[in-house]
């Protein structure tokens, strides 16, 4: 009688087991996702703003002038960006994919900046890239969506940094930087943005800024060679360009 009432229950108490079994993996698994997803937030949060006493290039008259952004956006590659609505970030992880979306614009291909990205083994499960990504991740991207030839330029000269902004207004090419946001602003971190065009006699480039709170600007050349030399954390490389060249064999 008794094993009868064991045999009986013991179902019972297996039914109970496995929805807490998975309950117990299931947070596990979001205990996981949670590092893995909040982690370079909260080292960002915590990490002291070393740009804390820049001056802001938003103070330079430069910054927006009209005549000079007008100026700057007739030159023959800017020109290519308004083909279709310039395209920002959906999320501050997505950069990357969106100066990739607006760079393929500029050539006709119409692909968003989830579009760029789906299917890659960057695809994020959650819509939102951990971290976001680095400058090779990027030009290994570009490379599978443009079919062109990504270089990835590190530690340029000011004078070889010129040289590659002079290249961005050459139909023939297009050019991503990788700049810290705190040499420029005094604020923010790494971040992605095509190069639109450069005004050499002025030595003011056009940066295509995905950030929708930023939107295009001005900046010397200087100023944002030294925004590109600077490391990624997550990679211990530092920043720098990509420069596509679309008419390699």
């Amino acid at each position: 009688m008794n094993n009868s009432i064991l045999s009986s229950a013991s179902p019972r108490r297996s039914f109970w087991r496995r929805p807490l079994g998975i309950f117990a993996l299931l947070l596990i698994i979001l205990a996981i996702l949670a590092g893995v997803y909040l982690r370079p937030l909260i080292s960002y949060l915590l990490t002291p703003n070393q740009y804390a006493k820049v001056v802001s290039i938003e103070r330079q008259p430069n910054y927006r002038d009209p005549k000079a952004m007008a100026a700057a956006w007739s030159l023959p590659v800017a020109r290519t960006y308004r083909r279709l609505p310039y395209e920002f970030q959906g999320n501050q992880s997505f950069c990357g994919p969106t100066s990739l979306a607006n760079v393929m614009h500029s050539l006709g291909n119409t692909s968003s900046q989830r579009a760029v990205i789906a299917g890659s083994r960057y695809d994020p499960w959650f819509g939102v890239l951990p971290g976001g990504m680095n400058l090779d991740e990027l030009a290994d991207l570009t490379r599978q969506r443009t079919r062109a030839q990504v270089i990835v330029v590190r530690d340029p000269t000011l004078a070889g940094f010129r040289s590659y902004m002079r290249m961005a207004n050459d139909p023939a090419h297009r050019i991503i930087a990788n700049f810290h946001r705190g040499p420029l602003f005094g604020r923010g971190g790494g971040h992605f943005s095509p190069i639109l065009g450069y005004l050499a006699d002025r030595d003011l480039i056009l940066v295509g800024d995905v950030n929708a709170k930023y939107q295009p600007f001005l900046v010397s050349s200087e100023r944002l060679w030294r925004a590109i030399d600077t490391p990624d954390s997550a990679t211990g490389k530092d920043r720098g360009l990509l420069v596509v060249n679309l008419g390699a064999p």
